[in-house]
């Protein structure tokens, strides 16, 4: 065999770099293509998941683009939800429901969790019966906690009508919860004590000369044992929980918001805050040959400032006088700490009859907050008794009706033991009496 041939083993080994080259690019294009189905893949969950997000603002404009120029495209109202389509800076471009797209002001949006405890919150209150009804001064925020710095959705328009639900009071300045802090970069190591920097050196320069005190002030001079002065006391605003007429709810300001109390009963206020108000029932007046049916009011009243811990510290009763034709004080009760809800409705009491009833929650001398049913017939109020006390009062009336009884019995007992007098005596003392 001659050199110049090449030996099959030869051909192998020469044979192996292009295979090599081969099996990397096959791996290479499979792992291209693996890359390319997963960045689909994640573009089209992308695309799949909707963020949407609802508007706080009163009324603002979309826009065509993120410019100090730009045109209106649409325009969304208070409480709308659009969706999320992309982000940019401050700046959020989303869609309507109408299919309106542009750009917005991510100030102009809350979260969809905001939205959510708005609807938690409105589904909570369902319940609660309505304490008073009120008007708005101004315009305001409806906010999802008492407090100034709280999360708000729904605004409410100026002279707009309120459903009073809920009172309370909150820390007007508050602090905020901080925002997390970055870490802080690592510290760098301190310079040998032997070396001084130039602003190191600069600041001892300026330092003042340094005075000593002389042995006669040291020794007149008192030390120092002023505390330090104790902090303010927080400032206290009370917050009112509402219902407009949409169904929202949410909280708003009490100052913001006057009670509808009619004229001709909150001019007896005195100087006092009506909390609440309730119509008990109507009677019939005639005045000036007309006919009408006048209400009856159950009034909740209370020391004319904030902060304080119960909702109302005395009631009012007022029964309309049909002769003179003027409200009157039918019942009162002071110096109470009473919280709210108040309930009022229908009872029957046998022979008195069906009458409106009210039922308010107090705190007893316990410091337990009980509830006390009171019952209205004609101008007089009485309390009603909870059925533990009717039982107790029956128990009672039982007791003593049997000891009655058992005392009867024993007089009769006792008188027809004592002995008989004759028929003869009875002669003889009756022919006494008449001679004599």
């Amino acid at each position: 065999m001659s050199y110049s041939e090449t030996s099959p083993s030869v051909k192998a080994y020469s044979a192996l770099p292009t295979l090599k080259s081969s099996f990397q690019l096959r791996l290479s294009l499979t792992l291209l293509a693996l890359l390319l189905a997963f960045s689909l893949g994640c573009s089209k969950a992308k695309l799949e998941h909707h963020e949407y997000m609802y508007v706080s603002a009163a009324e603002t404009h979309l826009r065509d683009r993120v410019a100090t120029l730009y045109g209106k495209v649409g325009s969304v109202v208070n409480g709308e939800r659009v969706e999320v389509l992309e982000k940019q800076r401050r700046f959020l471009r989303v869609r309507t429901d109408k299919g309106q797209e542009g750009w917005i002001e991510e100030r102009s949006l809350v979260s969809q969790e905001v939205y959510d405890g708005f609807q938690q919150l409105a589904k909570d209150s369902s319940g609660i019966p309505i304490q008073a009804h009120g008007t708005t001064r101004a315009e305001l925020n409806m906010h999802l906690t008492p407090a100034r710095d709280g999360e708000h959705l729904y605004q409410l328009k100026e002279g707009e009508k309120l459903e009073i639900l809920k009172r309370t009071t909150t820390d007007k300045n508050a602090k905020k919860t901080p925002p997390p802090t970055p870490a802080k970069p690592a510290a760098k190591p301190d310079k040998p004590s032997g070396t001084e920097t130039e602003s190191q050196a600069r600041k001892t320069s300026e330092k003042p000369a340094s005075t000593k005190t002389t042995a006669y002030e040291s020794s007149t001079a008192a030390p120092s044992t002023a505390e330090p002065p104790p902090p303010p006391p927080p400032v206290m605003e009370d917050w009112y929980l509402v219902r407009d007429p949409a169904g929202r709810v949410g909280w708003v300001l009490l100052r913001m918001v006057d009670l509808d109390v009619p004229l001709d009963v909150a001019q007896y206020a005195e100087g006092q805050r009506i909390t609440g108000y309730f119509v008990l029932n109507t009677v019939e007046e005639t005045q000036d040959d007309q006919t009408k049916q006048v209400p009856q009011y159950l009034v909740l009243l209370n020391e004319p400032k904030d902060g304080l811990t119960w909702d109302y510290n005395q009631i009012r009763v007022f029964t309309r006088n049909r002769a003179k034709h003027r409200y009157e004080t039918a019942y009162r009760e002071r110096n109470m700490q009473g919280y709210l809800p108040v309930s009022v409705g229908h009872q029957n009491f046998d022979k008195e009859g069906d009458l409106p009833t009210f039922t308010i929650r107090k705190m007893n001398d316990s410091g337990q907050i009980v509830s006390t049913t009171y019952k209205l017939n004609g101008p007089i109020v009485r309390r009603v008794p909870t059925p533990e006390e009717e039982a107790a009062e029956k128990a009672k009336h039982d007791a003593d009706l049997a000891a009655r009884q058992q005392a009867a019995a024993e007089r009769r007992q006792k008188a027809g033991s004592a002995p008989k007098q004759s028929s003869s005596h009875k002669k003889k003392h009756h022919k006494k009496q008449t001679t004599g």
